[in-house]
């Protein structure tokens, strides 16, 4: 059951001429957001504009439409409301706490018919405990300070009664009531934390907590664990994403996160429970969590960004951008369910934006291209496979197809970027890689129903630098069921992960 609070029930109605930016109030739409039962949150409408496709859609509060722009989000549930008034039901079972808007749209577009009406999802109550039994921490030396925040980790419960006492630890550690771990090592040696947390009806929950020393006078952080991750719709679609996302992470033992598909706040919400650092531009489907200091933005280039990481102060540096580049059309469906040939999907590439988005990225990052002291990264999402997988070995594969130089992969590597998972994996035939999608066996959009989905890699961790990679592997929790059997799932996306270690 979700527990939904109405902060805005009153809705204005307004009618919307396709030439006219700005639409002007005609009259009252008095509306109501309510929860009926199970996991269903109602809403009642009513419009002096009535038509076919009007919908209802719900959406992050920080993402939500403007009148006549497409917002950065998706929506998280939505549904046709036709009539000139009734009453419809949106499906809220995966979507996490938070605070969202209930946008009363015309004809499948984003001319607003009604003032959003504000809700917010409260969380159930949940066993107080930790997400997870044990955690790895980020890095501590040998004489230096060091601190970290372990309170974001007990699971959907924010209250100030929560105490904090180490149970078993070394004599450097302490601990603040509030969960906060500070201290000076003394030796360079991992330390291992045992933490008990109490809440106000005296329910406890432990966690073990390691956190490595290194030796004093090296590097604070001689590897770099690097991984991009597609949310899918911040993870929404599937139920307790937070916290399956939370466990997740903290099981790859990940230094730095580029996030796509992130539909709003959740890369603050994950940063916030791992007590990390994070980047979220306020438009754009993007974000980055770190374990370490992010100290400068670089901003956004179209649906792409990018930050730059302190690991160790002023000598130990990293540029990292992560990017989310456009979804269609997909070549993989043009060559499989359209038998087009190269040059028909190659044009199509350019007409998709996503060249000319990659040409963007590589210009705003070719100064620190160009540096050779600093490592540059360039991680996420690219809705196309890259030319090093298309390979005679992998005709039969690829739908008869081999040779194809994929623009967004081409580019980067006559940057002078390396594909980290490639360079782990040079041959394709025996390690795939493949990341799209472990949801979708078979086609459901964009080819023929039922065939076989095209399996290919299309989330990528670029890099340049004086850096070797040594190690990289594709990510998926379980065995995920398929798309319409999803919502139970262990994993939260339709993407696979990739995590690649580096020795800088």
């Amino acid at each position: 059951m979700r527990f939904i609070s109405i902060l805005s029930t009153a809705l204005s109605a307004f009618l919307c001429s396709p030439t006219i930016v700005q639409a002007a109030p005609t009259k009252e739409l008095e509306g109501s957001i309510s929860i009926a039962n199970g996991e269903l949150l109602t809403l009642s409408y009513r419009t002096s504009d009535p038509f076919s496709t009007n919908w209802i859609a719900l959406y992050p509060a920080s993402a939500g439409p403007t009148n006549n722009e497409k917002p950065d989000s998706a929506a998280l549930s939505w549904k046709y409301a036709p009539s000139a008034n009734g009453t419809i039901r949106l499906d809220v079972e995966t979507v996490p706490p938070g605070e969202y808007l209930a946008c009363f749209l015309a004809r499948e577009g984003y001319s607003l018919l009604a003032k959003p009406a504000s809700v917010t999802i409260k969380a159930p109550p949940s066993p107080f405990v930790f997400i997870v039994d044990n955690i790895t921490l980020r890095n501590a030396r040998q004489g230096d300070s060091y601190q970290a925040k372990i309170s974001g980790l007990i699971n959907n419960y924010k209250n100030s009664a929560v105490a904090y006492q180490i149970i078993s630890s070394a004599d450097w550690v302490q601990l603040s009531r509030d969960g906060v771990i500070t201290g000076i090592p003394k030796v360079a040696s991992d330390t291992t934390v045992v933490i008990r947390a109490t809440s106000s009806d005296k329910s406890t929950s432990n966690l073990r907590i390691t956190i490595p020393v290194r030796k004093a006078g090296t590097p604070l952080v001689p590897e770099l664990r690097v991984m991009t991750f597609n949310l899918w719709l911040g993870g929404t679609q599937v139920k307790d994403s937070h916290t399956k996302q939370v466990r997740f992470i903290a099981s790859t033992n990940a230094d730095i996160i580029g996030m796509q598909d992130t539909s709003g706040g959740h890369p603050k919400r994950l940063a916030d429970a791992l007590g990390w650092y994070y980047w979220q531009p306020s438009r754009g489907n993007i974000g980055a969590i770190s374990r370490y200091p992010i100290v400068q933005e670089y901003g956004t280039v179209g649906t792409s960004g990018g930050v730059r990481i302190s690991l160790d102060g002023e000598n130990s540096q990293v540029n990292f951008w992560t990017m989310h580049l456009e979804w269609t059309p997909y070549g993989p469906y043009d060559f499989c369910f359209k038998n087009m040939t190269v040059a028909q999907v190659l044009q199509r590439e350019q007409e998709s934006t996503r060249a000319t988005h990659m040409d963007s990225i590589l210009k705003a990052m070719s100064g620190q291209l160009a540096d050779s002291k600093t490592p540059v990264f360039l991680v996420g999402d690219t809705n196309a496979p890259s030319h090093l997988d298309w390979t005679e070995a992998l005709r039969k594969k690829n739908c008869g197809y081999s040779g194809v130089m994929w623009p967004t992969s081409v580019k980067p590597k006559e940057a002078g970027m390396i594909d980290s998972f490639r360079a782990a994996h040079p041959d394709p035939a025996a390690v795939p890689g493949t990341t799209w999608s472990p949801l979708h066996p078979l086609n459901d959009e964009g080819g023929i129903a039922g065939q076989p989905e095209p399996q290919d890699r299309i989330d990528f961790i670029y890099h340049k630098g004086d850096i070797k990679v040594l190690e990289s592997k594709v990510l998926v929790v379980g065995k995920p069921e398929p798309f319409g059997n999803h919502k139970n799932n262990e994993w939260t996306s339709d993407h696979a992960a990739v995590l690649s270690v580096f020795k800088l």
